[in-house]
């Protein structure tokens, strides 16, 4: 069967990196957009591109601190009501500078935890109520390859933030499963976008192959999907089996 054609679009932390480039291609498949981030000054600049681009489409922005849970409480639904609705919701703000436990980054890894956990928690609230009173939706976590082991440094934070946006999708999944509400994880591998620099593995391919490889995975509506999928769906695999002497060395 089909996917229903998900034409109004919320997408978080949209001012650069995968938001604003996951932004620039569904505005080229003429969907509707709502983009929120705390850098406003860059959301009014991308909306100018895109409607100068697509003007057919309608592109809503506002501001969003993902960390005031009231904020995105506030600010999702009014999106929502601007658009008519919403079909899609792309939980993408994120950050990820962290280090070592131990090491004295304490505040850096907490506050990772907190705008990667808490604050995608209040996004899948807002958009859940939203999806539930619609009866239909699609709810899109962004997750990360670094999700499925724990990794060392600077991603220990990060990767165990990730796991548990993959836990929280689940549970939301299972908590509609057999409605018309659909939620899939995406797990990008190494793509080169700022949260990236200095800390590039094997296999890193550039922003517009890993905005592609992702806009087409959340088209697809799938489950969990790894992006790109080669390497990293066979990555994945092994980084589930490996030791961890060996994950270590190769992360």
């Amino acid at each position: 069967m089909p996917h229903p054609l998900r034409q109004r679009i919320l997408i978080s932390g949209a001012s650069a990196g995968l938001g604003a480039g996951m932004a620039r291609r569904f505005a080229a498949l003429g969907r509707d957009l709502a983009l929120a981030a705390r850098r406003v000054d860059r959301l009014g600049a991308l909306q100018q591109e895109l409607l100068a681009a697509h003007p057919g489409i309608r592109v809503e922005v506002a501001a969003m601190d993902v960390d005031d849970a009231d904020s995105v409480a506030t600010v999702v639904p009014q999106l929502a009501e601007r658009l008519g609705g919403l079909d899609r919701v792309v939980v993408n703000a994120g950050i990820g500078r962290g280090g070592s436990v131990g090491t004295g980054h304490a505040a850096a890894n907490r506050a990772v935890l907190h705008t990667n956990v808490l604050g995608s928690h209040a996004q899948c609230e807002a958009a859940m109520e939203i999806f539930r009173a619609q009866g239909a939706g699609h709810l899109v976590l962004i997750s990360s390859v670094a999700s499925i082991r724990g990794m060392r440094e600077t991603r220990t934070a990060y990767g165990a933030s990730k796991a548990a946006l993959n836990s929280l999708a689940e549970g939301i999944r299972s908590d509609v499963y057999g409605s018309l509400i659909a939620v899939s994880t995406i797990l990008p591998g190494y793509i080169a976008t700022d949260i990236n620099v200095g800390r590039r593995g094997p296999f890193t391919v550039d922003l517009d192959t890993g905005v592609d490889a992702l806009t087409a995975a959340i088209e697809r509506e799938p489950v969990r999907a790894h992006v790109p999928g080669w390497p990293w769906r066979p990555v994945a695999g092994l980084l589930r089996v490996l030791p961890l002497s060996v994950v270590r060395r190769v992360t």
